[in-house]
């Protein structure tokens, strides 16, 4: 979902190590800057150990300049403090999580500038759409500039918190179209 973060990174020369579940390369014919590449690790969110062992052995002991992390609330906690070895000392974070994860921002590192991301459920320029990828890169996208910036631990609400209607959802439909008493019925 973030393959243009980090084509963004690599275009700028970034070297960028990509842990996730499923192998989605960022070609290199498209990249513009000759030292920018993206190095792909698979991601085992449930044993980081493993994850940080991987990663390691991809930096040959350099260390990481920014995070960016979208997991499961879940896997969160214990991913972060696996990684926090390998960040250099003023690596800032950018954390995206969904509006329904957590309302409040969480606490963080002392030290550590976080960008904070969260995704609403809809678009904010029509709160009757889902959120869509483009608008998630987009905000994702500011927060990493931020964070790049040196700019200190902001909040990014990116979309709009849209309280689910009771009953079901059809396709949008829910409560358009009145529901009819089956023919059969008495």
């Amino acid at each position: 979902m973030l393959n243009g973060i980090a084509h963004d990174l690599v275009d700028n020369g970034w070297r960028v190590v990509q842990p996730s579940r499923r192998y989605v390369p960022v070609a290199a014919n498209d990249v513009a800057h000759p030292a920018g590449r993206v190095v792909w690790v698979e991601a085992r969110w449930d044993e980081p150990e493993l994850l940080v062992r991987d990663v390691a052995r991809t930096l040959n002991g350099a260390t990481v300049d920014l995070v960016v992390v979208w997991l499961h609330d879940e896997d969160r906690k214990n991913v972060l403090r696996a990684v926090e070895p390998l960040l250099a000392p003023n690596a800032p974070v950018v954390d995206v999580r969904s509006t329904s994860d957590v309302a409040e921002v969480p606490e963080q590192a002392a030290g550590r500038c976080v960008q904070h991301v969260f995704l609403g459920n809809a678009s904010a320029r029509d709160s009757s759409r889902p959120l869509g990828q483009a608008e998630i890169v987009a905000g994702v996208r500011e927060a990493v500039a931020q964070a790049l910036a040196g700019a200190p631990s902001t909040r990014h609400d990116v979309g709009v918190r849209r309280q689910s209607a009771a009953g079901p959802r059809v396709h949008g439909l829910a409560r358009v179209l009145p529901r009819l008493a089956h023919p059969t019925a008495g």
